[in-house]
Order: C-alpha cells, then sequence, then structure tokens
C-alpha cells in the first residue's frame, strides 16, 4: 500500500513471444520460457524484454536463427506441435543449435543472445564490428556497415528542423570531404536547435515537458484558459524550454529562482523575469519546475503531506519511479506515520520510507490554497488539525534524497540536480527523442559515456551534450 501515489504510467514494457518455431501460422506462447529456462544468460530474459524478433523477421517469416532452431524441433514430428510438445522439444532443439554460427559473423547463437546481440544479423555482434560485417554490405546509398554522416545530417534535419534538406543543399553536402560534413553537421544542429519546430511554443522541448508538466486544460489559467482556472501551465513550458535551450545550464530546471514569460506570437521569445502573475513562490525559496504554481496546483492539491508532489519530482526530473519501486534508498532514521495513513504497515513501509523522507521538504509550500497557492509557508503543518493526523503538526521540513540528509527544497533540488540520476534521466530524454527509444544493449556504453560526459564535457549545456549524441553509432548507423 502506497498513499497518495500518482497513478502508475500509462505503459509498462511487454513481454513478447519468442515463437512460431514450429508452424507457419501459430506463435508459440512457451518459447519465452523455455528459452529463459534453457539459456538463462541470455540478456533480454535478465531484462525480461524477449520479443518476436528473437526467431522472426516479420511474424510468422523466421529469421535464419529462427530457422535453424525450427530445423532442429523434434524433425520428423507432425505439425502443427501443441504447445506441450513444443515446450517439451525445445531445450533439445537449443542445445543442438547453441554453439552454431546461423548468420555467419563469427559468434555462436548462445553466445550473442548472452551478450544481447542478434544471432541473425551479422552486423550485431559482442564487442562492436563483426568480421563480416561490412564486407557483406551491399546497400547502394547509405553506409550500414558503421556511421554514416549524410544519413544522420538527414535525419537530423528531420528530428530537430522538422524538414528534409532540399536537393541542391543535399547535393553540396554529398561534395564535401569528411571534415566538411562533420562541420555541416555541427552547424545544421546549431541552427535546428533555434528553430520554432524545436524550442517554440508546442515545439520539441513542448512535448518533451508533457510528461513532467502533465497539462490539464480544464484547470488552466491565462492562455486558452479553462473553466476552473487555477494556474497557468504556459508558464512551466516557457521556463523547460528556457532552461533547455541558449546554453544555459540545464539543471537551472530545478534550480531557477526566476521566472520565464513567453509571448503570444511566433516567432516564440522567452524573457527571463523576477516576477510573474500568479506565481507566489518568494525568491529565495524558488527551485525552478520543483516550485511553480501549476506544480503544486496538480500534484500537492490540498494534501497535508505532499507524497505525490515529491513522487513526481523524483519521476520526472530523476527518472525514478517509486510506483515501480524505483529509487528506494532508505535513509537511516525511523519512519514516522505523521498522517495516520498506515504508512509503517510492512506492505507500505518498504517504499514509504523513500518516499515520506523525500516529501517533508515539499512540505511548506501550499497547494491549492487561496491567496496562498504557491506560496511558502514556514508555518503551514501547524495550520492542520487533528483530522489530518494526530501527529501532523510535526512533520519536519527536513528530508533525504538518496540517503542523504536536506535541511529543505533548496537542498534537495541542489543534491538532485547534482546527482548522476538527473544527469542520465535528461540525458535518456534526449536519447528517446532523437534515437526514438531507450538506449539497447548494444548501445549501452554510448549512452553511458554520454550521461557522464554531461557534467564534466558538457557543462550541463544541452546543446554540447547533443552534439555528441548525434555522432554516436545509435544515431548515424541507418
Amino acid at each position: 500500500m502506497i498513499a497518495r501515489l500518482p497513478a502508475l504510467a500509462p505503459w509498462a514494457p511487454a513481454l513478447g513471444m519468442l515463437a512460431l518455431l514450429a508452424t507457419p501460422a501459430a506463435a508459440r506462447p512457451p518459447g519465452p520460457a523455455g528459452l529463459c529456462a534453457a539459456w538463462p544468460e541470455a540478456a533480454a530474459c535478465a531484462e525480461q524484454r524477449l520479443s518476436c524478433d528473437a526467431c522472426h523477421t516479420t511474424p510468422p517469416a523466421r529469421d535464419v536463427f529462427g530457422q535453424s532452431v525450427e530445423a532442429a524441433l523434434a524433425p520428423g514430428a507432425p505439425r502443427p506441435l501443441s504447445d506441450e510438445a513444443f515446450a517439451a522439444a525445445l531445450p533439445a532443439a537449443l542445445a543442438a543449435v547453441a554453439d552454431e554460427d546461423a548468420d555467419g559473423d563469427g559468434h555462436g547463437n548462445r553466445a550473442e543472445l548472452a551478450a544481447g546481440t542478434d544471432p541473425a544479423d551479422a552486423g550485431s555482434v559482442p564487442g562492436g564490428q563483426g568480421p563480416t560485417r561490412c564486407a557483406r554490405s551491399t546497400n547502394p546509398r547509405w553506409d550500414v556497415c558503421g556511421y554514416d554522416a549524410e544519413y544522420a545530417w538527414r535525419k537530423l534535419n528531420l528530428d530537430v528542423c522538422g524538414q528534409q534538406p532540399d536537393y541542391a543543399l543535399l547535393q553540396t553536402f554529398r561534395g564535401l570531404d569528411t571534415a566538411g560534413q562533420d562541420q555541416a553537421l555541427s552547424e545544421s544542429l546549431v541552427s535546428c536547435l533555434a528553430s520554432e519546430f524545436w524550442r517554440g511554443r508546442d515545439g520539441v522541448l513542448w512535448r518533451l515537458a508533457h510528461a513532467k508538466i502533465r497539462p490539464l486544460q480544464a484547470i488552466k489559467a491565462g492562455r486558452g484558459a479553462g473553466p476552473v482556472p487555477l494556474a497557468d501551465y504556459d508558464h512551466d513550458y516557457a521556463l523547460f524550454a528556457y532552461t533547455q535551450s541558449g546554453e544555459r545550464d540545464a539543471r537551472d530546471v530545478l534550480l531557477a529562482d526566476y521566472h520565464v514569460r513567453v509571448s503570444a506570437g511566433a516567432p516564440t521569445t522567452y524573457t527571463q523575469v523576477d516576477t510573474l502573475a500568479g506565481q507566489q513562490t518568494p525568491a529565495g525559496r524558488r527551485n525552478g519546475m520543483l516550485t511553480t504554481r501549476w506544480f503544486f496546483v496538480i500534484n500537492t492539491m490540498f494534501t497535508a503531506v505532499p507524497r505525490t508532489t515529491a513522487a513526481q519530482a523524483y519521476r520526472a526530473y530523476l527518472g525514478l519511479d517509486i510506483a515501480h519501486s524505483e529509487g528506494l534508498v532508505a535513509p537511516d532514521a525511523p519512519l514516522v506515520d505523521y498522517d495516520d495513513k498506515g504508512i509503517t504497515a510492512p506492505a507500505c513501509a518498504a517504499c514509504h520510507e523513500t518516499l515520506d523522507p523525500l516529501s517533508y521538504p515539499f512540505s511548506r509550500y501550499w497547494g491549492i490554497a487561496g491567496g496562498l497557492t504557491a506560496a511558502y509557508d514556514p508555518s503551514r503543518m501547524q495550520r492542520f488539525g487533528a483530522e489530518e493526523g494526530a501527529r501532523i503538526q510535526e512533520v519536519p521540513e527536513a528530508g533525504h534524497l538518496f540517503g542523504q540528509p536536506v535541511a529543505d527544497l533548496n537542498a534537495w533540488a541542489r543534491v538532485a540536480a547534482d546527482s548522476d540520476a538527473f544527469a542520465q534521466a535528461t540525458v535518456r530524454d534526449y536519447w528517446r527523442i532523437l534515437v526514438g527509444h531507450d538506449p539497447l544493449p548494444q548501445e549501452e556504453d554510448e549512452f553511458e559515456a554520454l550521461w557522464r560526459a554531461f557534467g564534466p564535457e558538457h557543462g550541463y549545456r544541452v546543446e554540447r551534450m547533443l552534439q555528441a549524441l548525434v555522432r554516436t553509432e545509435a544515431y548515424g548507423v541507418p
């Protein structure tokens, strides 16, 4: 049981079926379990992400690895096999093909699955480039053997500018030498990152902010106000886009002691200001996206102990979802049930030992409270009565983040912004936008190098990090 946690994310990882090894018409549900029982070291088994492409191109068509398994699967037995017969025959079939090299790249099938690479793709091999990868490429346009500068440049123009370069510009790019193409890639990225498509109202940066802000038009104030205008989330989108552009320190998304005004027309402009209508949090107590009026209205609302507020901050900016048992780091301090929610029960305490200390630094900021909405109030907890809990007035402002003591929300935000979790979550957001998916096993080394460089090498500047991202194989190999 978790008190007042937000709803689970609307997606959940899906475990696909290995299948169809026995008949061209029916997938085999026992396939994943059978493969993982036989080869538990397979990377996809450990991560619970095995899918149909382990043995198929587009089901029911089998890839070369799937064909090998099919040939070894109960040869001579009448088809179609029942699920029971399939499950019984699969271990022997896998044992028969374990050391074979279905794709001819010099690596055995079982070794490839253990390494997280594809035993049906000669270009997917443990440790990177395979001995036959480039020799077997016959693609007339793209260099599918490695990083293709033209492919990356054209993709960049679509992803960041929202349009393909015209033919004349393409021909000019093709005429450049390697250094010239690399320079063109850099210049195109700089230009596109200033485009309306990327940073304008409803552009890429605004779309990236959706899950963090969780807009609800019914209670929006300002432009396009809803029937119950409580707060204007345009301020949040503006602050987010501003901190992620213009060579600014991206940590300001959690640390900014200022507001940002966005223009009504195009091109979209952002202006840093000290005050903004409706924003009640005083200077010195502002922490970027964590202290906007909208953030408190949509998350804290009328709650005394703002657990949902802390959980959303943890998820949105540090990539850790307590509802999925992520980031559970209990401090060396007793858990106190200040609001009588039963959180110390064994079934609840495992999460609340982390969640509640995360919440305390948010407890001095009002949610929906008329003229006090989003205001910082040191005496806020003393304004609640016993109906909110026998010890509600004892809720401290000091808490813990990653097990580290933090005196208030200013300290919470500082620890968060300087953490590895923030770097990983930020870089992962952009990776998903540009690469199109979470890092695959064969991409983890590039992803780790990118987020580790985000602070010391890129100075937390998104633009500098993206210059490195568009040069990764994950982005530039067709």
